[in-house]
């Protein structure tokens, strides 16, 4: 009754996308800014007659409906641009993480067939290299690869490009007025992002129209966002897309403050001179400001909301962010899955608990996101949730819009990921009475000793709860006796000391004995380009079993 002739038709469906937003701010709010780097500033009406001009350009350049659109960029203007400019031209989009080594970006250009690459000139010696690997381990036609050279005035570094066009002569070709539409399916891909490789290469995770759309109104959501935000630009744009925030701007009118470089002072500055009210960052960024010198700190404005993902803050972070009035939120997510698509959501009886006990609360990686469908933990051989009672461990899996399309040309991974109907995400969890999930570790970071299961995530925990410490990472270390024991790497604040005997000390207090490091390493713990520890390097550095599968 309610299906014949009742169809879709141009009059009541369009496809979801993120490319929508743009549109209507640029009509609505023509005259609001949207880009502040240094002394530029663009509305919203002139940043997508460029975006339409990018669009229209790249058309004429030969990139077709699917190609691969590459960038190695900052966080500059251009990068936000490309963000709505190269779907707009059904083009998908593969931000570069502008920090790997040549023989990760020969790989990343050569699997995703990039097309055509905008490249700020500091990456052009890395580049250089990329291409040479690319063409001889591969062969990858690097000299079929369109090259535009982003040039950037901030750049203090060799100017010398190496493409054929600059980017402004480039969109100089482009037209304006560019009619560019949505794509007829949603499900259409629109970006490309390759995660983090350990010891193989990168998977190429597949974004599409609707889950971008999903997620960036998803953000606004879960921080109550409203119109006009202005958003500082910390989170590097190539993880994960910023966490769809490009986006999410467009949808609200916002304004992206671009920051090439990730810098205490310069990010303080920022945010007292454009009066800065969110941003997003890993939690080593958190920490920077956190510890910067409290000259630095005078003026800030009061309530800037700041997410923070890729471990859980602990309790010096917390109080430190508000003796700054930043209000922290705690999400969680992988590539796989936009960005974040978990949030802890905290609720206002919350301030009147002690600071431990609120750190202790916004460690969880909580409930699913508005628009994302399910977030839980089943056992992975039975697919059956766990009891909600905080100790009965299983996998985090997740279910909904807001998940990948899959991993590109990588079917076995793609089924094996998705396998029984949900995203497995690897992360070992329990669910707390109140609903609330709580990752107890990755499951290859389990230490395992005399047959006992140890979370090393447990151990960081009660390492940050020192004043002392600055970073905390705990892998498992061989052990003749034991089979392996947990072994933890610390940074310490800057001004202060401690011995291995006292860290141990305090580990005691809080730890079953069986838990304790036995082994307590002082060094500088390694960190991918968006803050996230290199665990498996530890674990080389130790000598683990695990390194081998990490």
């Amino acid at each position: 009754m309610y299906s014949h002739g009742l169809e879709k038709n141009q009059a009541n469906f369009s496809s979801l996308s993120p490319l929508s937003f743009i549109e209507r701010s640029a009509q609505v709010y023509p005259h609001k800014e949207a880009i502040v780097y240094g002394e530029l500033r663009r509305t919203w009406s002139q940043t997508y007659q460029r975006c339409k001009q990018l669009a229209s350009a790249l058309l004429s350049y030969g990139i077709a409906q699917g190609d691969t659109v590459a960038a190695m960029l900052p966080n500059i203007p251009a990068m936000v641009e490309a963000h709505f400019g190269v779907p707009m031209s059904g083009a998908v989009l593969n931000a570069i993480n502008t920090r790997l080594e040549p023989e990760t970006i020969a790989y990343i250009l050569q699997h995703g067939e990039a097309k055509l690459l905008l490249l700020d000139h500091e990456y052009v010696a890395v580049m250089k290299k990329a291409l040479v690997i690319a063409r001889d381990k591969y062969h990858y036609d690097s000299d079929k690869l369109i090259i535009v050279d982003v040039a950037d005035e901030a750049y203090m570094g060799n100017k010398e490009g190496m493409g054929r066009i600059e980017y402004e002569s480039f969109l100089s070709l482009g037209d304006t007025e560019y009619h560019w539409s949505l794509p007829e399916d949603e499900w259409s891909a629109i970006c490309l992002n390759y995660t983090s490789g350990t010891t193989g290469n990168p998977k190429g995770v597949v974004y599409h129209h609707r889950g971008a759309a999903l997620n960036a109104l998803s953000n606004i959501l879960e921080w109550d966002m409203p119109k006009h935000p202005i958003y500082l630009w910390t989170l590097p744009l190539f993880h994960c897309n910023g966490w769809c925030f490009a986006w999410t701007l467009a949808a609200r009118a916002g304004v992206n403050v671009c920051l090439r470089r990730v810098e205490a002072t310069e990010i303080l500055r920022l945010m007292k001179r454009e009066q800065v009210t969110h941003y997003c960052a890993a939690p080593i960024v958190h920490s920077m400001l956190v510890n910067a010198d409290q000259s630095l700190k005078e003026g800030l404005p009061k309530n800037i909301k700041a997410m923070v993902a890729g471990a859980a803050p602990p309790a010096a972070m917390i109080e430190g962010m508000e003796k700054m009035h930043i209000d922290l939120t705690h999400v969680y997510g992988l590539t796989e899955t936009y960005g974040p698509a978990a949030v802890c959501v905290k609720h206002d009886d919350w301030q009147t608990l002690s600071i431990s006990e609120r750190a202790r609360l916004n460690a969880r990686q909580g409930v699913r996101y508005h628009l994302q469908e399910c977030i839980t933990v089943l056992d992975p051989l039975t697919l059956k949730e766990v009891p909600h009672d905080g100790e009965s461990m299983g996998e985090i899996m997740f279910r909904g819009n807001i998940t990948m399309k899959g991993y590109l040309k990588n079917p076995q991974s793609t089924q094996e990921s998705f396998a029984g109907g949900w995203f497995h995400t690897g992360d070992l969890a329990v669910i707390n009475p109140d609903g609330y999930i709580k990752i107890k570790d990755r499951s290859k970071d389990i230490i395992i000793s005399g047959g006992e299961n140890i979370s090393s995530i447990e151990i960081e925990d009660v390492l940050y709860r020192h004043p002392a410490v600055l970073a905390a990472a705990v892998v498992a270390k061989p052990d003749q006796k034991w089979g392996e024991v947990p072994c933890a790497f610390i940074e310490i604040k800057p001004g202060l000391e401690i011995t291995p005997e006292e860290l141990i000390a305090h580990c005691k207090e809080h730890l079953a004995g069986f838990k304790v490091p036995k082994v307590i390493v002082f060094d500088v713990i390694p960190k991918t380009s968006t803050g996230k520890i290199q665990k498996f390097e530890l674990r080389k550095r130790v000598g683990s079993t695990q390194a081998l599968d990490s």
